[in-house]
């Protein structure tokens, strides 16, 4: 009876919260991080979804003669707000990303003569690419709209999980073109696509699959695709140049309505004549199983045409997620933070089919049970920030994220949790091993409801696989030589703070042997500490400092993403023992101070694809992950009131609501879920602990939806721009003397002030 009366309160607050629903999709502008480094995508999308229907202005090749084009960097989404023109909406893309795949299955609405090549943007008319103004985008939560003025067509598109959903406004001609480019891609280059296989099934339904080879090194997506509108011709170019055998195919004109179509580089179209304004509508799901799977995703889904539902379907999918969060603050400040949720709610991406299945490590088909499988794990980004954020707002979710891992793990032939993975395949991309972090930290904060014993399993294998970038010699020596590797300094440390998450799991299930194991292995980041220099620095394999450093550089240095005076300061796990070793409080604050105000010349940033002048304040850079956690350090040297003034510096001069607003790449959400958690006053710098870092926040007023009904409000008295001091801190109306805020205090919900002024309360 109790436990009925507890469910009905929680459903009814669970009521309360969504009938109070605000309107905050009008807030969110995907546009943010389309210029520069930022690396987002514009296009239409859901929350986790596995379609991310956006447009590419250029198709740059990975490689010119072979070589890297370091041209296709800006090319990482697709998308880049400089350019004008558009070559086509694909389905598949990366979110914020400083590498990348996918842009599959590009699609293309022309008039006139039929071209089967993009051509260039210097010559638009050499191609099948349009001409495009800024100024008829529409760009919002789940919709794009934009006139392709080369053809006069209005191009809008939304989504479903699975399905993008396309709709042209043509202009009156019989000669209506879809071309449909399978042979497109992002990061492409020859020989990318291992093959392709396009079936026509009849006048509106295709359906086909397409095989990859690139950062995934072996991706199926399979699609169905069907028309509003019957075509009444089609037709192929294949462009495999010499195939030695053919075998029999010859008997037959493939070019032109063939059915049944294959081969490694295919262009297809589809003829239509259209009346003045007449709209051609496209749906078009992907599948990692099969397409029937395609098929089953596209009925289930969209199984109609209405456009404009689906449209307010997605919207309101987003308005739902979005008022997880509800916030009182400028307008300028509330596009900030909920396109931030919105970025932060792109990946990981949903990669199972409406039926449960998915394709697995192993390229074998398994049958998810209650749990919604993903993919999509930038982890050496996501584990500081996105994931520890879920463990708040979408606990559910990084609940079957790491059950997500976890199958990756049993499917994994090597046994190891994942790196960066994506569609059925690990990229080994990034250093440290920090699914274990995230894990942890779920195991800490009682959000994962799985084997917690058998997760720990997982982790203790991978953090001992000896094979792996050095972690025979950092498990025996408790550093890695600077001779074996070239990311040596900072591969020890970040394997030094996963081995702290592991121990604190441990020590959450009571498994002490463990734990002490684990917990000295995290204190080999002093290994690499030279108290000469006062940073970190490489070590050879005879126990000696590598004698050629340079504190400035980022480039073989033996860091990856930053130089040492950004991660010298990566020991989040003990910060009082990093602070005694640099000499003591005194000196610790001094140097960080040194990094915020110092001068970085150019030079020591020119050759770094994600870094402009914007995403650096002196020294400290935020345009990339490894010192994310730095500003709020001097909470532990007794100095809280500076971690607050550069907190609100950060967030200040790295995020605006502009498309070059972004100081670096977004990473699958990293740099959007920081601005949360410092907008709201608090951040995770311990990964594997039960609290927070308190900063300073920049909401005036927020109230968190809770998934156990409950919710959480911060109130910011006095707050302004000028006022970034915290002077006061009530917890539950009890005044609260610590900088660290529990996580249970949240999820239990609750109330905390803070008392705002001008002048640091020293």
């Amino acid at each position: 009876m109790q436990k009925n009366t507890i469910l009905a309160l929680s459903l009814l607050g669970s009521q309360l919260i969504n009938a109070q629903q605000q309107n905050l999709v009008k807030y969110v502008n995907p546009l943010i991080g389309t210029e520069k480094m930022g690396h987002t995508f514009p296009g239409a999308t859901v929350p986790f979804g596995s379609v991310q229907l956006s447009p590419e202005t250029d198709s740059i090749p990975y490689a010119v003669n072979h070589k890297y084009n370091p041209r296709v960097y800006d090319y990482c989404a697709g998308y880049r707000y400089e350019d004008s023109t558009i070559t086509g909406f694909s389905h598949t893309h990366f979110n914020g990303t400083g590498h990348s795949d996918l842009g599959d299955f590009l699609i293309m609405p022309t008039v006139g003569k039929l071209q089967l090549n993009p051509g260039t943007a210097q010559n638009p008319e050499s191609g099948y690419r349009s001409r495009f103004s800024h100024s008829t985008e529409k760009v919002e939560a789940g919709y794009y709209k934009v006139k392709l003025d080369d053809y006069n067509v209005i191009a809008e598109m939304t989504a479903s999980t699975r399905v993008g959903f396309h709709q042209y406004t043509f202009p009156k001609s019989d000669q209506s073109h879809i071309v449909f480019d399978l042979n497109a891609g992002i990061y492409n280059y020859d020989d990318k696509n291992t093959w392709t296989y396009v079936r026509v099934v009849n006048d509106t339904l295709v359906t086909g699959y397409r095989q990859t080879r690139g950062w995934a090194r072996n991706r199926t997506v399979y699609f169905a695709m069907t028309f509003s509108k019957p075509f009444k011709n089609y037709g192929q170019k294949n462009e495999d140049g010499q195939v030695d055998y053919k075998g029999f195919w010859r008997k037959w004109n493939q070019d032109q309505n063939f059915p049944l179509i294959e081969g490694k580089n295919i262009k297809m179209y589809f003829d239509f004549a259209t009346n003045q304004d007449e709209k051609v509508k496209i749906k078009f799901a992907i599948s990692p199983v099969s397409q029937s799977n395609a098929l089953e995703n596209l009925n289930a889904e969209i199984p109609h045409w209405n456009f404009e539902q689906v449209k307010e379907e997605a919207k309101q999918n987003w308005n739902k997620e979005l008022n997880r969060i509800q916030i009182k603050a400028s307008e300028d400040h509330k596009t900030n933070f909920y396109t931030a949720m919105y970025h932060a709610f792109i990946n990981p991406t949903t990669y199972m089919d409406v039926n449960g299945q998915y394709k697995g490590l192993d390229q074998e088909v398994h049958q998810a049970k209650d749990f919604t499988n993903y993919t999509t794990f930038s982890l050496w980004d996501t584990y500081r920030a996105l994931h520890p954020l879920f463990n708040i707002i979408q606990p559910s979710r990084n609940n079957d994220m790491i059950k997500s891992m976890m199958k990756h793990y049993d499917q994994n032939p090597i046994k190891m949790l994942p790196i960066w993975s994506h569609y059925a395949n690990e990229n080994w991309c990034m250093s440290g091993y920090h699914s274990v972090t995230l894990i942890a930290d779920a195991i800490v904060k009682g959000t994962y409801n799985g084997d917690a014993n058998k997760a720990l399993d997982a982790c203790i294998v991978t953090a001992n696989k000896r094979d792996y970038e050095g972690i025979g010699d950092y498990i025996d020596k408790g550093y890695i030589p600077a001779e074996k590797n070239g990311t040596s300094v900072s591969n020890t440390l970040e394997y030094a703070f996963d081995d702290w998450s592991i121990a604190q799991a441990a020590k959450k299930l009571n498994r002490m042997d463990v734990y002490e194991t684990f917990i000295k292995r995290s204190e080999n980041w002093k290994n690499n500490y030279d108290p000469s220099i006062g940073f970190m620095r490489p070590k050879l394999a005879d126990g000696s400092f590598k004698k050629e450093f340079d504190p400035l550089s980022t480039h073989g240095q033996g860091f990856i993403e930053g130089n040492t005076w950004n991660y010298s300061f990566f020991v989040p796990q003990d910060p009082i023992a990093l602070m005694n070793i640099m000499g003591g409080k005194k000196s610790f604050t001094k140097k960080l101070d040194d990094l915020f105000s110092m001068h970085l010349p150019d030079e020591y940033f020119a050759d770094t694809e994600d870094i402009t002048r914007e995403g650096i304040i002196g020294g400290y850079v935020h345009g990339n992950e490894p010192a994310h956690h730095v500003a709020y350090l001097y909470n532990w040297a007794g100095q809280p009131w500076k971690t607050q003034e550069k907190i609100r510096t950060i967030l200040d001069m790295q995020y605006k609501p502009t498309p070059d607003g972004l100081g670096g790449n977004d990473d699958t959400g990293q740099m959007s879920a920081w601005y949360i958690f410092s907008a709201l006053g608090f951040y995770s710098v311990q990964q594997g602990a039960d609290e927070y870092a308190i900063g300073s926040p920049l909401v005036d007023h927020a109230v968190l939806n809770l998934e156990n009904g409950k919710q959480f409000e911060i109130e910011v008295k006095n707050q302004s721009n000028k006022n970034v001091y915290i002077q006061k801190i009530e917890l539950n109306g009890k005044k609260y003397s610590s900088f660290n805020l529990k996580h249970q205090d949240i999820v239990n919900g609750g109330k905390i002030v803070f008392y705002m002024g001008e002048k640091p309360k020293k």
